[in-house]
This record gives structure tokens, C-alpha cells and sequence, in this order.
């Protein structure tokens, strides 16, 4: 082995402990993983089943739900208020700014098959922001939050 250009050399006993201890590694290793691959079947199983049937709803949701051009939505407002709003039943979407409740609940309803109990409408103020040295604004809009029936549910990716 050459380090910085002078070459030393190792012990051949040295060499042979650096083997040996390998070896043992190895053992143990092998023994640990023939022992949780038999301990780990049924962990397994329910592992599987649960992402499976996570991943067929994010699949569902991800094809079905798109809103047409003229709808009163025209998206899910993901933030992290909307997260912990959305674990009470309360989801939230950006809508147009003509739109009304009704036309939001009946677009909802169309979209995820499901009943909106109540619509709230707020609205999204235009905030002044400085970037890149150049004064703008950020766009104005409209909210709604839609609550709805206990054990019902929106799934969102």
C-alpha cells in the first residue's frame, strides 16, 4: 500500500486478523438475517395488503379527479392549515372567484361522490412581495372550505 508516494508493508499476520474478523462479520450478519426472514412473514403480509390498498386510492383519486375547464373548482389547496384541517373533515380548495357555495358543494360532489354538509367561502388577499431586486404582487383569489359528513373522506396524493 503506497500513501504519498512511499510504499510501507503490511504484516501478514495483520492481514491474516483483518480475514479473520471479516469472516466473523459475515456470520453474524447472515445468522441475523436468516432469523428475521423467518420471523418477518405475517409482518410482511399485513405490510403488503396496506400498501396495496394505499396505492390502489392514491391510483383512484389521482385519474378520477379532474375538474372541468368551466367548474366552480380549480384545485385542492394543499398547505399545511389544510392538512390539519382535512384530519377534522374540513378540506380546502381554491375556487373561482364568481363561484358560489352551491356551485362549489354540487362541483364537490361530482368530483369525489361525496355530500358537503357546509361551504365556507374566504377570501385570498394579494400580498406585495420583493424578489430579484423587483417589487410585484402575488395573485388574489378565492378559498372555500368544504366540511363534510363524519366517516366520509377526500384522498389527496
Amino acid at each position: 500500500m503506497s500513501l504519498f508516494g512511499k510504499k510501507t508493508r503490511i504484516n501478514d499476520s495483520s492481514a491474516e486478523k483483518a480475514e479473520a474478523t471479516k469472516g466473523a462479520l459475515a456470520k453474524k450478519q447472515s445468522a441475523k438475517a436468516s432469523a428475521k426472514a423467518v420471523a418477518l412473514p405475517k409482518a410482511e403480509k399485513k405490510a403488503e395488503e396496506k400498501s396495496k390498498s394505499q396505492n390502489e386510492k392514491r391510483a383512484a383519486a389521482a385519474q378520477g379527479v379532474s375538474f372541468p375547464k368551466g367548474s366552480a373548482v380549480i384545485k385542492p389547496r394543499i398547505t399545511e392549515k389544510a392538512g390539519l384541517l382535512s384530519q377534522k373533515g374540513v378540506y380546502t380548495f381554491d375556487v373561482q372567484i364568481s363561484a358560489n357555495s352551491k356551485q362549489i358543494a354540487a362541483a364537490i360532489a361530482d368530483a369525489y361522490k361525496v355530500t358537503p354538509v357546509r361551504v365556507s367561502v374566504a377570501p385570498i388577499k394579494s400580498k406585495t412581495m420583493f424578489a430579484r431586486g423587483k417589487a410585484g404582487k402575488t395573485v388574489a383569489g378565492k378559498k372555500a372550505y368544504v366540511y363534510l359528513k363524519k366517516g366520509e373522506t377526500i384522498e389527496f396524493i
